[in-house]
């Protein structure tokens, strides 16, 4: 169910809508323009057991993570393969992956089940599914330089910030100048109300809580997808007794830990 609090942040369910699906992958847009969103989106991407046909991303950066099981109904195998430009990379759960302009996504799911990933796009390309033939080799005059950076959560340093953590998957150092993509760790409880200067989108791995925007508030919990407007003063609130979890992507790009308090 979609909600709409102040100021035009949106918290909607991971497959909200009519997803579109091309042979092994299904595509559900959750942010976007059309949701009032003025340069990123965000979609999840699910593809069933076999080869995907190949997405095309178009000229804008692409972050992507593949989410670990959430529920019984999403289910992911160890290891999976992707392709980009075909270049073959093997990858597992809690992993970052970035795929540069102009180049294409074909996804390899060795599984018995259906795999996820969240797929955050920045600026937003004119179609939210842009599918073409699947690519599984290197077309001709490609180089290696085009192996897209894979990034584990497990191996990129903990930063902390007060009582919580972040881990920057993809920033300027594996090659995106143009956005942020993290996972944050939130203790039990309530942080002062802040604020941002670059619209940010956030995804729910683990945990219960509320997403506040101002007065007006929503319950979150893992699948949750939140879009936040530049300069909305808003807060994340855990209201379980254990860690919630978020990945969190922002345009432009810059440091999860800076906040102006409200």
């Amino acid at each position: 169910m979609t909600v709409i609090l102040e100021g035009g942040c949106v918290v909607r369910g991971m497959k909200e809508g009519v997803p579109s699906i091309s042979g092994t992958a299904s595509v559900w847009s959750q942010v976007s323009r059309k949701t009032g969103a003025k340069a990123i989106s965000l979609h999840i991407l699910a593809f069933a057991p076999g080869i995907s046909p190949g997405l095309s991303n178009q000229d804008c950066d692409q972050v992507l993570y593949f989410l670990e099981q959430l529920d019984d109904a999403i289910a992911s195998p160890q290891h999976s393969t992707i392709y980009v430009n075909g270049f073959a990379v093997q990858v597992g759960p809690q992993t970052g992956i970035y795929v540069q302009p102009h180049q294409t996504l074909t996804v390899e799911n060795h599984g018995t089940s259906s795999i996820y990933f969240v797929s955050v796009q920045c600026p937003e390309p004119s179609t939210s599914a842009n599918f073409v033939d699947a690519v599984l080799t290197p077309t001709s005059g490609s180089i290696r330089s085009q192996v897209p950076p894979i990034v584990s959560l497990n191996d990129r340093r903990t930063i902390p910030t007060a009582d919580r953590w972040y881990r920057v998957l993809v920033d300027a150092g594996v090659g995106s100048t143009l956005v942020t993509q993290f996972v944050g760790s939130i203790p039990p409880g309530r942080a002062p109300d802040h604020f941002h200067e670059y619209e940010e989108v956030l995804f729910i791995l683990k945990g219960e809580g509320r997403m506040w925007a101002g007065a007006s508030h929503a319950p979150i919990g893992p699948g949750s997808c939140v879009y936040l407007p530049r300069q909305q003063v808003h807060c994340v609130e855990n209201t379980g007794r254990s860690e919630l979890r978020l990945l969190g992507v922002f345009y432009p790009a810059g440091s999860p830990s800076v906040r102006y308090e409200a």
